[in-house]
């Protein structure tokens, strides 16, 4: 039985978009016939046991302090990780390295990976710089930005084969000079095992809410600025107009949570606009099913052009509606007018006219979301998706045995 490793930045018991895609990979190839384990550089914060259990996943941790100086800081994290996959690997045998960005973890792979001559796989599901530029923790093109740009063209370079999420990170990679041929895709995806029947609607919490008897618009997430929060909110007073019981439900928390509250303390619309903080994940379920419309309004930016998001595809495995930013992320999951709504990003006018027009036209929300539900089905179930790295670990196997046998006499 192929045994993978999965070299990871944080995990599980942590909640996290970066926990649930690790958790359904790792779920899924446990399905398919896989050994796997994972294995936590330094930045998994959480306390715990040096091997920790979560949800029949074991995870094992990186123990150590990586202090000094920035550089040498990041240089001395990526040591003690490599020297714990090894350590790990004396013991558990795995057949391939699987490192998940950041390109730290890819780099003590890479250090592992020639040590113990096995191969080693680099998944990139963003490009941390431009992450750190959109949620404002950096600045393009300044020194961090091109050091870590760097670094990530280095483990690419580096790893015998590389996944992307989505093909906006691909194009990107191969503008960069990495041969196609070397990049699988591995889209975003949900397990729909876990949605059965979407949660009946919680009336007693709709009326704790003060919902009415709505629509209701739903955002459920992080309160980033690139999320473009502000926008929906700018949108609400057209909205209201043209629909007056509609509703703003928003759920989670963030950077921008105060400003975003300020604004909607000072909108025309502030009635019809809800924040409800963050909810425990078990409970998620029950704020969806209140919602009519999830919208997603993304800024536009190279982070949201490249990268796919999660969250549409979750609110689509529950039978939402879903309208979004047209970027170029967004675009990959949702095809205008039939399994979504996209509308003009930055412009909180095309906004609420794409929200107004579609709950003004409750005739075509049942075929919308039987459209959703079935192109999740087809296209980002994970049932169906892990088959894309068994033929990714299956090529590089077969080249490790091709190496390994002596030529002819």
């Amino acid at each position: 039985m192929t045994r993978i490793l999965h070299v990871l930045d944080h995990s599980l018991p942590l909640h996290s978009g970066y926990t649930f895609r690790t958790r359904a990979i790792l779920k899924a190839q446990q399905a398919a016939g896989f050994e796997v384990r994972g294995i936590t550089g330094l930045r998994h914060y959480q306390e715990g046991p040096d091997a920790e259990e979560a949800d029949g996943i074991l995870f094992h941790r990186t123990r150590g302090i990586a202090g000094g100086p920035a550089g040498l800081r990041e240089w001395r994290e990526t040591s003690l990780l490599a020297d714990a996959i090894v350590a790990l690997a004396q013991e558990w045998r795995p057949d391939v390295l699987h490192a998940h960005s950041p390109a730290l973890c890819g780099k003590a792979a890479l250090i592992a990976g020639k040590r113990l001559g096995i191969p080693v796989v680099y998944e990139i599901r963003a490009f941390w710089e431009d992450a750190a530029v959109s949620n404002g923790t950096g600045s393009e093109g300044n020194l961090r930005y091109r050091l870590t740009r760097a670094l990530e063209n280095h483990v690419v370079a580096g790893a015998d084969a590389v996944v992307t999420i989505c093909q906006g990170l691909k194009d990107d990679l191969v503008l960069r000079g990495t041969d196609p041929a070397k990049i699988t895709i591995s889209p975003n995806g949900v397990d729909l095992a876990l949605f059965g029947e979407p949660a009946a609607r919680d009336t007693a919490l709709a009326a704790e809410l003060g919902l009415g008897e709505g629509p209701v618009v739903g955002f459920i997430g992080s309160f980033y600025d690139y999320e473009g929060i502000d926008d929906l909110i700018a949108a609400m007073p057209e909205v209201t107009t043209r629909l007056p019981g509609a509703r703003l439900l928003l759920v989670g928390g963030g950077p921008m949570e105060a400003a975003l509250k300020a604004q909607a303390e000072a909108s025309p619309a502030r009635d019809a606009i809800r924040f409800v903080g963050r909810v425990p994940h078990s409970e998620v379920e029950r704020y969806y099913a209140l919602v009519d419309v999830m919208a997603y309004p993304r800024k536009k930016s190279r982070l949201t052009d490249l990268v796919t998001p999660l969250k549409p595809l979750e609110a689509m495995a529950q039978r939402q509606l879903v309208a979004a930013s047209n970027v170029g992320g967004h675009r990959e999951l949702i095809e205008d007018k039939v399994t979504g709504t996209l509308f003009a990003p930055d412009d909180p006018a095309a906004c609420a006219a794409a929200l107004a027009d579609l709950l003004g036209a409750p005739e075509s929300w049942e075929t919308r979301r039987r459209a959703g539900l079935d192109h999740v089905a087809a296209r980002h179930d994970w049932a169906v998706n892990v088959h894309r790295y068994q033929d990714v670990y299956q090529t590089l196997l077969a080249r490790s045995e091709d190496c390994r046998v002596p030529a002819a006499a």
